[in-house]
């Protein structure tokens, strides 16, 4: 089945140097531009983190420090990474909690501005994780029936997602072949932030998840305490938590102006 887009959508996987979305780096990362008229763009490239890449990340996906050396920093691709998936929204496998959050890093990190607003997000492992309880590979065996070869790599993988998406939507003729409901069923509980510490109450206002503050309104704690803020923002925070955090403060600013 092809999928029924009214604007691109992008699938695409990373390889990193770990899973702390922080402070890992991308060592690969590849896209995959499906547009609504069904015509496809892709896109892969190796990344030199410039940091170590530990010895069990190697082992995942094969990718070692030596064979990065001449490869472009991220910092020198973001712009174009950026540019490619502008306008689009996005997909992946368990890519919520794990592709968008640390692509968001890399890219504030390099200074360039990402966010999701008027994005929507698709997460094919929560579907698959919803209907079948399985892995990546052995999705890709359950729903198109091939065995996934060079799995943990970056190319493979996003490739796979997208068939496993439109095998999704052949077998289950309950799933809306709808950007939007897609999105919305492979959401888990809906986050201010990619990393979880900032949610939304059932009023859609956002509260913090952790700490002295967990289910407090951020808004309200702001006000009460101005240096919870100043701490976010000088600790090991994700850069887009921090991100949210101060639009918050500067929505609430605002607000008491007018």
């Amino acid at each position: 089945m092809n999928l029924n887009l009214t604007k691109p959508l992008v699938f695409f996987d990373l390889e990193t140097t770990g899973i702390n979305i922080a402070t890992d780096r991308i060592v690969e990362i590849s896209i995959l531009k499906v547009n609504p008229d069904g015509s496809e763009a892709s896109y892969t490239q190796r990344v030199n983190p410039i940091v170590e890449i530990p010895k069990e990340a190697s082992d995942i996906h094969g990718i070692t420090n030596e064979e990065l050396l001449n490869e472009p920093t991220f910092k020198q691709i973001a712009q174009e990474v950026s540019d490619l998936i502008k306008g689009c929204d996005l997909a992946g496998f368990n890519s919520n909690r794990f592709d968008i959050p640390l692509l968001a890093e890399e890219m504030l990190r390099s200074k360039v501005d990402f966010d999701m607003n008027n994005r929507l997000a698709i997460d094919v492992q929560t579907i698959f994780h919803k209907k079948e309880q399985r892995t990546l590979s052995a999705g890709y065996k359950f729903y198109c029936d091939k065995d996934l070869e060079n799995a943990h790599s970056a190319e493979a993988d996003t490739l796979a997602t997208y068939e496993i998406l439109k095998a999704q939507l052949d077998k289950y003729d309950d799933l809306e072949n709808d950007t939007k409901t897609l999105s919305e069923f492979s959401t888990q509980r809906k986050r201010a932030d990619f990393a979880g510490f900032i949610l939304f109450d059932d009023d859609e206002k956002e509260i913090f998840s952790f700490g002295k503050y967990k289910g407090k309104r951020v808004t309200d704690i702001l006000d009460e305490n101005p240096g919870y803020y100043n701490w976010i923002q000088n600790a090991d925070f994700p850069l887009y938590t921090k991100k949210v955090l101060t639009e918050i403060k500067l929505r609430g600013f605002n607000n008491k102006l007018f």
